[in-house]
């Protein structure tokens, strides 16, 4: 920069800057409160539930059930979830790289992608995509995940797909989440029976209530899955945004300093020509 003015310019902007990201880390830091609040409460039932099927799974009833045979797949459905917007760091690029990864098996997958980036990235790569939802406002996931898993049964149930995953960001802590690629249907067969489970019995017939207790399973577990995966995406903007704010605080500590020392040479300068032209007058 040439001039203190171009500096004094500069400062004003990356001001602008830091205001905006400090805005925003404020704004991902409220909605990481109540992800995790909704998160929290949503991983007990989901374990519960997975508990059931997976007892549900060591019954001999249950091996020819369709929710549990195991088909040959010809066609693999991908719910892959990912954010509407950007500024989260390595977020959505880890599940897309996660989920395409898997996808390489030779298998001819279907995608339903939910969240523009993963919409627009299996787009690019000329990806099989179904159906995409770029509209869910975080109000709306339990009933919009409650549509998507209507829609995942009417799918399988019909016979157009043999398998379904998810592709999600499992969170641990604010610093620690991991993209997941998790198999929904079919449910796997379980091993031997517990001596308990030799004498439940179930109302009205076993197969009745899979057919209830499993598009519940799902609903919950899609649920889950947005919940871990908006809970992921906030405190990853959160850091991102909290380490853009210090950087920003750093460049305008190197710019001050610029602009001191250029103020400094050109007071020195100029007290320099005043000595100067009066020594002359002398």
């Amino acid at each position: 920069m040439n001039s203190m003015r171009d500096i004094k310019q500069r400062i004003s902007n990356v001001s602008s800057v830091e205001q905006i990201v400090k805005a925003m880390d404020m704004v991902a830091s409220t909605k990481l409160v109540k992800a995790r609040a909704q998160l929290e409460g949503v991983r007990p039932i989901c374990y519960e539930l997975k508990r059931v099927v997976e007892e549900l799974g060591r019954q001999k009833e249950s091996k020819n059930h369709v929710f549990y045979e195991e088909r040959k797949v010809k066609n693999s459905l991908y719910i892959i979830l990912t954010s509407n917007s950007g500024l989260s760091g390595s977020y959505n690029a880890n599940i897309m790289a996660r989920s395409l990864k898997h996808m390489n098996q030779g298998k001819n997958e279907k995608i339903l992608a939910v969240g523009s980036r993963g919409h627009e990235y299996f787009k690019k790569k000329n990806k099989n995509i179904i159906h995409a939802i770029t509209d869910m406002a975080d109000a709306q996931v339990y009933y919009g995940t409650e549509r998507i898993a209507k829609k995942v049964m009417e799918f399988y149930l019909a016979g157009e797909i043999e398998e379904v995953f998810v592709a999600y960001t499992h969170f641990g802590t604010v610093l620690n989440y991991e993209p997941i690629v998790e198999k929904l249907l079919p449910l796997p067969m379980a091993g031997m029976m517990d001596e308990d489970d030799g004498i439940r019995k179930y109302e009205p017939d076993i197969n009745t209530f899979i057919d209830h207790t499993i598009p519940l399973y799902l609903h919950m577990s899609l649920f889950r899955a947005f919940s871990e995966s908006h809970t992921s995406e906030q405190a990853a903007r959160m850091v991102n945004m909290d380490a853009a704010g210090k950087n920003a605080s750093e460049i305008i500590e190197d710019l001050t300093r610029m602009y001191n020392r250029k103020r400094q040479a050109n007071i020195t300068q100029e007290l320099s020509e005043i000595v100067g032209g009066a020594n002359n007058l002398n």
